[in-house]
């Protein structure tokens, strides 16, 4: 199976989430936050700094639970939920 490559919107997505995380760990440690998510801190860097764009579905949920957010707010992240700019 061949993957296809991301699509621009894709990549920002990822972007959008990978900065969205990094606000909400402010104050904890990437190691820490990594761990709680069940993935590895190489994973969560690369989450935040947009290199991996579109992470599993299991990654996702558990930086929620990690996060203390819904996974909901994740993924309106990723969507791009204008509410949410609204709401800052």
């Amino acid at each position: 199976m061949v993957r296809l490559p991301l699509t621009a919107e894709q990549i920002q997505s990822g972007t959008r989430l990978g900065a969205a995380v990094r606000e909400l760990r402010a104050g904890r440690g990437l190691d820490d936050v990594a761990r709680a998510a069940g993935i590895s801190p190489e994973t969560l860097r690369k989450i935040e700094t947009g290199r991996l764009p579109s992470p599993a579905f299991g990654t996702v949920v558990g930086l929620a639970d990690a996060l203390g957010v819904p996974i909901g707010h994740l993924a309106d992240v990723w969507r791009g939920d204008p509410a949410l700019d609204a709401a800052s």
